[in-house]
C-alpha cells in the first residue's frame, strides 16, 4: 500500500510543478507535516520527495528541507505533423513494380530453415549465447571457403575470410583497412549505394566510365586512385560481363600501382548459359584483390550477411582493427546458415532457383519477340537485365508515361554503351503469375 501512496504523491507534486503551481525555489511542506495531513507514513512522503530529486524536479537542503528546481520550458516550433498525410505517402502508387533489390520469397525453404533454427536453439544454445569471433563464426567460413573454390573458382583459407552485416559493413571496414584520405573509384553508371557509401565514409571519389566490356581501365590508367570498384562479373545496372582480356588489364594496372580491386561478386550464383564467370579474383597472382558477396540475391534481402576475402597482407592490420570490431551478425544466423550450406541445402535451393528464374526468363522472352523496337541486353546472367528501347522519345517522355501507367522501373540513357535509352529491369521479385500481366502493361506503356 505503501508503495501506492507515495506514487500518488510523486505525481501530485510532479503535476502542481509542471503547471507552474509551485515557483523555482519554492519550499515544500515539510515531511511530518504532510505526512500528518495525508495521514500517512512520514517514510511514504520521504519516498515521493526523493523520486522528485531523482527527476530533477526537487532539490534538498540539509535541516532546511525540499525546493523546488530551476524550471526550463521546452520550446516548440510551429511545425506541426499530418500523420494522415505522411500514411498516404508511403502508400505503394504502383500496379507493378520492376526492382531489382528484391527476390522471389515464394521458393524460400522454409521448413528446412525452421527445422535448422530449431537444432541450434537445441543442440548450440551454449555457443549462440556467446561472444563469435570478429571475423565470424569459423565453421560458417570453412563452408564458404569450399562453396568459393568450387563455384568461384577462388582458392582461399577461411583465416582470410571476414563476415559482416551487409555491404554497409563491408565497405566501411575497407575503407578503414585501407585509409580515408586515399582516394577511391567506382563505375559510372553504377551502384548509387555504393556511391553513398563511399561519400558517407568521408571518401574522395572519381567516377570511370563503362564501355562495351565493363569498366575503362585507360582512364583508370590517368587517374591517380588507390582502390576501384567493380561488378566484373555482372556490371550493375548495365548487364556487360568483363571479358577476360580487361580483366587481365585490371588487375595489371592493380600490380603496376600497387592499388586494390575491390571486387563486388553480387549475384554470380545466377548465370543461365554456360558455367558460372570465374571471380576475377581466382586470375589474381598478386593478392591486390578484396572480393565481395552477399547472401541477399541467393537467400532473402532481409538476410543481412555478406562477406569479403582480404588479401594476406592485410590480415595484420585487420586484427589491429578488430581488437575494437565484432562481428555484426548475429551467432545464431551463422549456426544456421553453416548447417544450411554443410549438408547441401544451399547447393539445392540455388540451383532450384536458378530453374526458377530461367523459367521466368523464357516467359519474358517470349513476350517480348514479337516486338522488334525492343532489344534485351544482360539477360544471360544475374537477376535483372537491360531492355534497350529504339523510340524518338526523351527520356523525361518516356518516365512520364511509366509513371501514369502505375509502373515503377527505372529509365537511363548511357550513350556509351547503347544507342537509346534503357530501362533497368528487375525481375526476381515478380511472382510468376504477374510476370505476364507486367510486361503487358510495360511494352503498352513505352510502346513508340
Amino acid at each position: 500500500m505503501r508503495n501506492v501512496l507515495y506514487v500518488d504523491i510523486y505525481e501530485q507534486f510532479k503535476r502542481l510543478i509542471l503547471e507552474k503551481k509551485y515557483e523555482e525555489n519554492q519550499k515544500l511542506p515539510s515531511k511530518r507535516k504532510l505526512a500528518a495531513s495525508l495521514k500517512v507514513s512520514p517514510l511514504t512522503v520521504e519516498a515521493a520527495y526523493q523520486q522528485l530529486i531523482a527527476e530533477g524536479y526537487v532539490y534538498a537542503i540539509e535541516k532546511k528541507g525540499y525546493f523546488v528546481s530551476k524550471q526550463v520550458d521546452l520550446k516548440l516550433t510551429n511545425a506541426q505533423f499530418n500523420f494522415e498525410s505522411i500514411s498516404k505517402k508511403v502508400q505503394d502508387p504502383y500496379l507493378y513494380s520492376f526492382e531489382t533489390n528484391v527476390v522471389d520469397t515464394t521458393l524460400f525453404p522454409n521448413a528446412t530453415w525452421a527445422k535448422l533454427s530449431r537444432e541450434v536453439i537445441s543442440e548450440n544454445h551454449h555457443e549462440m549465447l556467446n561472444i563469435t569471433a570478429p571475423q565470424g563464426l569459423e565453421e560458417l567460413r570453412i563452408e564458404i571457403a569450399k562453396y568459393l573454390e568450387i563455384y568461384r573458382g577462388m582458392h582461399v583459407t577461411p583465416d582470410r575470410i571476414v563476415i559482416g552485416s551487409g555491404s554497409t559493413s563491408m565497405i566501411s571496414m575497407i575503407i578503414e583497412l585501407l585509409g580515408r584520405h586515399q582516394k577511391y573509384a567506382i563505375e559510372k553508371p553504377g551502384f548509387h549505394k555504393i556511391e553513398q557509401l563511399f561519400l558517407a565514409n568521408n571518401t574522395h571519389i572519381d567516377y570511370i566510365p563503362i564501355d562495351e566490356q565493363g569498366l575503362s581501365v585507360e582512364t583508370l590508367k590517368n587517374r591517380n586512385i588507390h582502390a576501384v570498384h567493380v561488378t566484373p562479373s555482372h556490371h550493375y545496372p548495365l548487364g556487360i560481363v568483363m571479358p577476360i582480356s580487361r580483366r587481365i588489364e585490371l588487375l595489371n594496372w592493380a600490380t603496376q600501382k600497387k592499388a586494390y580491386i575491390i571486387e563486388d561478386d553480387y549475384d554470380s550464383e545466377f548465370r543461365f548459359q554456360g558455367k558460372p564467370i570465374p571471380a576475377l579474383h581466382g586470375l589474381d597472382q598478386n593478392d591486390r584483390v578484396i572480393y565481395m558477396n552477399t547472401f541477399t540475391k541467393s537467400l532473402a534481402p532481409s538476410f543481412r550477411m555478406s562477406y569479403m576475402v582480404l588479401p594476406q597482407h592485410l590480415m595484420h592490420k585487420y586484427h589491429q582493427m578488430s581488437s575494437y570490431h565484432g562481428c555484426t551478425v548475429p551467432t545464431f544466423e551463422q549456426y544456421v546458415l553453416y548447417k544450411f550450406m554443410h549438408r547441401g541445402y544451399f547447393e539445392r535451393h540455388i540451383n532450384r532457383m536458378r530453374n526458377h528464374y530461367r523459367e521466368k526468363l523464357e516467359v519474358i522472352r517470349d513476350l517480348i519477340y514479337p516486338h522488334p523496337w525492343i532489344k534485351l541486353h544482360g539477360d544471360d546472367a544475374g537477376l535483372h537485365f537491360m531492355m534497350e528501347i529504339n523510340t524518338q522519345d526523351h527520356l523525361l517522355t518516356l518516365k512520364k508515361r511509366l509513371e501514369q501507367a502505375k509502373i515503377h522501373a527505372t529509365v537511363i540513357e548511357d550513350q556509351n554503351v547503347f544507342s537509346h535509352p534503357c530501362i533497368i529491369i528487375g525481375y526476381s521479385g515478380i511472382e510468376m503469375k504477374m510476370i505476364e500481366p507486367s510486361f503487358s502493361a510495360l511494352i503498352e506503356a513505352i510502346k513508340p
